[in-house]
């Protein structure tokens, strides 16, 4: 009877599994939200390594990698050079790779971190406080591609793939910036 049972669930599975695998896959969605999808990115006031107060409205009109991370994480370590060749290849074009690293030990852990890697871009040190205001940054890396709105386009938790990344970037940067108004002053960011 045992046997039986376990021949007929066997089959069951088997069909089950063979379904699924000839069922039509969903088309590959973009891993940028349509404009009217998304929310505006949490403001917040950060420092940098030299004191500097970093806002990000500072870089309005710019589109921005906001990654949060630490120095101990593994992903975090992978994902790293990318966004440094990121921050290189798209400057120009009006990116800003922001890192926030959450890291408990502070400029101690961050500084000979960032020196080692040789980080290209603005990092800032952040707290449980400005992870909660993006929605409670429970796994690391967990990185925000905010548009030149300041509009969270997307949002990537643990490792992602360098290719998403990299189209969305390519993806928003297609968007012109929006002219900043005569006796408006232009506080964006390094």
């Amino acid at each position: 009877m045992r046997n039986a049972l376990r021949l007929a669930l066997l089959g069951i599975t088997a069909v089950g599994l063979g379904t699924l695998a000839c069922a039509p896959q969903e088309p590959v969605k973009s891993v940028v939200k349509d404009t009217k999808d998304r929310k505006h990115a949490p403001e917040f006031e950060l420092k940098d390594v030299n004191g500097k107060v970093v806002h990000l409205a500072d870089y309005k009109g710019k589109v921005v990698l906001l990654d949060f991370w630490a120095t101990w994480c593994g992903p975090c370590g992978i994902e790293i050079p990318w966004f440094v060749e990121f921050q290189r290849k798209y400057k120009d074009r009006g990116l800003e790779v922001v890192g926030i690293s959450m890291d408990d030990d502070g400029w101690k852990a961050i500084t000979p971190f960032v020196g080692e890697h040789k980080i290209n871009y603005r990092v800032l040190l952040g707290d449980d406080k400005t992870g909660d205001l993006y929605g409670g940054v429970e796994a690391l890396p967990t990185t925000f591609v905010v548009d030149r709105e300041g509009r969270v386009a997307s949002v990537h938790v643990g490792l992602a793939s360098k290719k998403d990344f990299e189209d969305a970037i390519e993806q928003l940067l297609q968007t012109p910036a929006a002219p900043v108004s005569a006796g408006t002053p232009d506080h964006r960011g390094a």
